[in-house]
């Protein structure tokens, strides 16, 4: 009759088969996951480094100028309007 072999090649056909239509769908979700895996794999020997700057994208540090942290009275809401 039928071996263990051809019997998955059966299988594997079929499989293939009613699966076509949700092949591409699989393979862009294998895609994107192959990319984030990449990625994560990248920034985790990154982390290891601890020389390198870390840049994270979208996020803006605005940085204080050492002349107006010190505070010198005008705009401090306190006093009369004129």
């Amino acid at each position: 009759m039928f071996g263990l072999s051809e019997l998955a090649i059966i299988l594997i056909v079929v499989a293939a088969v009613l699966a076509v239509k949700k092949l591409p769908e699989l393979t862009r979700s294998a895609g994107k996951s192959a990319r984030i895996l990449k990625s994560e794999a990248r920034a985790a020997r990154d982390a290891d480094e601890p020389g390198a700057p870390r840049v994270i994208q979208g996020e803006t540090v605005k940085r204080q100028d050492p002349d107006t942290s010190t505070g010198s009275g005008s705009g401090s809401g306190s006093g009369s309007r004129g």
